[in-house]
């Protein structure tokens, strides 16, 4: 099952991601980690990331560009934190950006629950240079493609899940009541 999850910047996606990943999955999952230090603010996010899923029982595995190359056993339960950094990372850091999607699909096959995190950048600003907007021309093109192959593709608002494609009965289907991301899910 693959899931994409959507929203602004802060919005709370990556906290319902977890909750929801750690509901399905209580034992270990993998957290791809795709964001790389560069500065001390992006050092901040990541260790702010570090504290949200810690003691949820993931395995990181730092994954700045090619997805595809990453081995995982079968079966698995994933989370792939997140495209638009591994978009830049493939762009902006002498990767190849078009590997993004064969990669996901590769790694798709071999998971039971595939959950990615992406970003809504697409209405913040009017002007922007080429690079930019290739970039967004990038995004828009493997977002719509991710969305295409999901399951389900869930619109995080103010820390709501909004189900855009599937449902939340059919993700919850089975899993325990114990975790606050089952309750935060809005009822069909």
């Amino acid at each position: 099952m693959i899931t994409l999850i959507t929203g602004g910047s802060g919005c709370g996606k990556s906290v319902w991601a977890e909750k929801t990943i750690h509901a399905i999955s209580p034992e270990q999952k993998y957290y791809l980690a795709t964001m790389q230090y560069m500065d001390p603010e992006t050092g901040m996010r990541i260790e702010r990331h570090r504290r949200q899923r810690a003691g949820m029982n993931f395995e990181t595995i730092e994954c700045p560009t090619d997805i595809g190359s990453i081995h995982l056993p079968e079966h698995t339960t994933v989370l792939l934190e997140d495209i638009p950094n591994l978009l830049a990372n493939e762009m902006f850091g002498g990767g190849n950006w078009t590997r993004i999607l064969p990669g996901f699909l590769r790694l798709s096959e071999r998971c039971s629950h595939f959950f990615v995190v992406t970003n809504d950048v697409f209405s913040d600003g009017d002007t922007y240079s080429d690079e930019t907007r290739q970039y967004m021309h990038h995004l828009a093109e493997i977002n719509r493609s991710l969305a295409a192959v999901a399951d389900h593709v869930v619109e995080v608002v103010y820390s709501i899940p909004v189900f855009l494609k599937g449902n939340s009965l059919a993700l919850c289907d089975g899993l325990s009541k114990k975790t606050s991301a089952v309750d935060t899910m809005p009822k069909a």
